[in-house]
Formats: C-alpha cells, sequence, structure tokens
C-alpha cells in the first residue's frame, strides 16, 4: 500500500506542476473521476471509474452502489455558489464515496477546485489538525457546521502558491496514514 501512496502522491505533485488540473471540470462528476484517474491511474485497474460493489469504513456504510448513479447525478445538480454550498456538495460527495479507494485524496482536490472556481480560495490544510479533520467529516452527514468552521477558519487567497497547495496535498495524504519522507 505505501508504494502505491507514494508512487500517487507524485501524480499529485505533477498533477499541479504540469498544470493538468486546470485542464479538468470543477464541480462535476466528471472532474472527480478525472482527478481520481490521475492519481490512480496504473495503480488500481479502477482509476477513474464509479463503484458498483458496497462499501462501508468503520460502522459507516457509504452509499449503496444500486442507487449510485441517481445520488451522484443529484449532487452534480447541487448549486456551489457559496462557501456553505460548496460545503454541502462536498459532503454528500463524501457519503456517496464513489470510488473503490482514494475517496478523500481526490475529494480534497475537487474541494479546492471548486473554492479556487468560485470563492478565490483554497483550503489551508497544513493547518487542519488530522484528528479534527477526520472527527469532523464522520459527524458531517448530521451535521457539517464543525466541518465549515474548522475549514473556513484555513482558507487563504493563495490559490496557486505551490507550497500551500503541495503542503496541502501530503497533509491529505497523511490523513490516510501516509507521511512524506523528506
Amino acid at each position: 500500500m505505501k508504494n502505491i501512496d507514494k508512487l500517487s502522491i507524485e501524480k499529485a505533485y505533477l498533477l499541479f506542476d504540469s498544470k493538468e488540473i486546470d485542464n479538468f471540470e470543477v464541480g462535476t462528476l466528471k472532474g472527480l473521476q478525472q482527478i481520481h484517474k490521475f492519481l490512480f491511474d496504473g495503480l488500481y485497474d479502477f482509476a477513474g471509474e464509479i463503484r458498483t460493489l458496497n462499501i462501508s469504513k468503520g460502522n459507516f456504510r457509504f452509499a449503496n452502489s444500486l442507487y449510485l448513479k441517481e445520488i451522484l447525478d443529484k449532487i452534480e445538480t447541487m448549486n456551489e455558489n457559496t462557501f456553505e454550498e460548496i460545503i454541502a456538495k462536498y459532503v454528500e460527495m463524501n457519503i456517496a464515496h464513489p470510488f473503490m479507494e482514494g475517496n478523500g485524496r481526490t475529494m480534497r482536490i475537487w474541494l479546492d477546485m471548486m473554492l479556487k472556481k468560485n470563492l478565490k480560495k483554497v483550503v489551508n490544510w497544513q493547518f487542519i489538525d488530522k484528528e479534527l479533520y477526520l472527527q469532523s467529516m464522520e459527524r458531517s452527514p448530521i451535521n457539517d457546521l464543525e466541518l465549515r468552521f474548522l475549514l473556513s477558519a484555513n482558507l487563504t487567497d493563495k490559490v496557486d502558491d505551490r507550497e500551500v497547495i503541495f503542503k496541502g496535498i501530503e497533509q491529505s495524504y497523511y490523513y490516510e496514514g501516509y507521511v512524506v519522507e523528506k
């Protein structure tokens, strides 16, 4: 697994260094699939593909695969004009969890792209504590106030700052248990 993480994080850096991210759709399922495919192509057979099996994490079952297409279609129509709307869309996509693996890493980039396009901001992930973030994500299907508070306190207008982006990628992988070796 660690080798996949190492290769995937290198692909995440390349996604921004190559400016390929600028060619992806923002806030759409297609854009999310484009990000996932870029990060995991050659690492997982299902890179960029919507899952057809049911999955869970801990005691939480993500959206049933039988209804996933309809759920994803509905999420796609959600507004993303305000911070609150963007976070609501992000939370719903997290509940859907459209991929077998790599959802969190993919969706955090997707979230930042929506914030960048619509609010001219991104999350400065390097300042968001892993435990606080994971706890707020666990509770977000019931109430996303905690998540909104945590993320809004760490928004920055440094949307093209390489250090902010790369530290954010490293933090995103850290949330999933991978630590970047220096």
